[in-house]
C-alpha cells in the first residue's frame, strides 16, 4: 500500500522521565496539540491512579507499573480500544519490572500489535549490564514470535541503544560505554537484517543523516549543541514500515521548554 493512500494513525512514543513532572513541565498542552491515536511513554514513574487522572477519560489505557516505586514504567493511551492486552515479555524476571506492554488493535481489517518497552539503560560489568542483555534476549524471541503471528507488528519505546554511528553526536567517545557497545549493537543488526526484517522506520524516513537525535542530557549545553542520542525507536514490519509516511521528533523550541530529556518520536501511517 502506497503510504499517500489510507487512514492516517498517528503513534508516538516519548520516555517522559516522570509523568508528574512532564505535566509540570508542558506536557498537557503538547498532547493536546498532536492530535495523536496511540500514545507509548516510558519512564512513567508513577501509581496508575496518577497517571489515569492526568490523561483524563477520553484514552483507553493500559499501565504496567515498575514495583520499585519512582521507577521505570510503560504505558499504551489510545484513542482506538485495545482487543487484547498483555504486560508480560515471557520472562517472569521481568514481571514486575514495568518495562514492558503490548496491545492488539483491529484497525483497517488486519490485526496490529503496538509494544512500548523500555529497555534498560545499564553500566558495563555490572548486574545492570547482565539484565540489559537478559532483557535484550526475551525481547528478541517475542519480536520473533510476534512477527510471525501478526499481520503488524509495532515496538516502539527507549531502546538505550545507539544502533550505528549517525545515532549519537560523539560515537567515539561511547564505543566503551552502555549504549553504544559492540555487543548491544548487534541486537539491533539483527533486529533490522534478514532475520528478524524489523525496519528502524525513523532511520528510513530521515535517510543517513546525523540523528535526528531524541535525547540529550540535562547537564551542560548538550542540548544546546545538539549532542544527542537517537535511543528512542519505532520498529515496524515490514509491510507496516512501507506504510510509514512521515517521522517527526518533536524537538523543544528551547532548553527550558523540554517537558523531558527525551523529544516525543511521532509517525504517521496510512493503513
Amino acid at each position: 500500500m502506497s503510504p499517500e493512500t489510507g487512514r492516517r494513525l498517528r503513534v508516538a512514543t516519548v520516555n517522559v522521565n516522570g509523568i508528574r513532572a512532564a505535566y509540570k513541565r508542558g506536557m498537557a498542552e503538547w498532547l493536546a496539540d498532536r492530535d495523536v491515536d496511540i500514545l507509548c511513554l516510558q519512564e512513567v514513574r508513577a501509581p496508575d491512579d496518577i497517571l489515569r487522572g492526568l490523561l483524563g477519560d477520553s484514552w483507553h489505557i493500559l499501565h504496567a507499573e515498575a514495583a520499585a516505586k519512582g521507577r521505570a514504567g510503560v504505558a499504551i493511551v489510545s484513542r482506538p480500544a485495545p482487543t487484547a492486552t498483555r504486560t508480560h515479555i515471557g520472562d517472569d524476571y521481568f514481571e514486575t519490572s514495568g518495562r514492558w506492554v503490548e496491545a492488539d488493535f483491529e484497525l483497517a481489517g488486519v490485526t496490529l500489535t503496538v509494544v512500548s518497552a523500555y529497555v534498560h539503560s545499564g553500566e558495563v560489568d555490572t548486574p545492570k549490564q547482565e539484565d540489559k542483555y537478559r532483557f535484550l534476549d526475551v525481547m528478541s524471541e517475542r519480536l520473533a514470535e510476534l512477527r510471525l503471528t501478526r499481520d503488524h507488528t509495532l515496538l516502539v519505546g527507549d531502546l538505550n541503544v545507539g544502533h550505528t554511528q549517525l545515532d549519537i553526536r560523539n560515537w567515539k567517545g561511547n564505543l566503551k560505554k552502555a549504549g553504544f557497545l559492540a555487543q548491544e549493537r548487534a541486537y539491533f543488526d539483527r533486529f533490522f537484517g534478514d532475520e528478524f526484517g524489523f525496519v528502524d522506520v525513523h532511520r528510513r524516513l530521515a535517510g543517513k543523516v546525523d540523528g535526528p537525535y531524541t535525547w540529550w542530557s540535562w547537564r551542560g549545553q548538550a542540548f544546546d549543541n545538539d549532542t544527542g542520542w537517537r535511543i528512542d525507536y519505532h520498529l515496524a514490519t515490514g509491510d507496516l514500515a512501507a506504510a510509514a509516511a512521515d517521522a517527526v521528533v518533536d524537538r523543544a523550541p528551547s532548553w527550558d521548554t523540554r517537558f523531558s530529556d527525551h523529544a516525543p518520536l511521532v509517525v504517521d501511517y496510512r493503513l
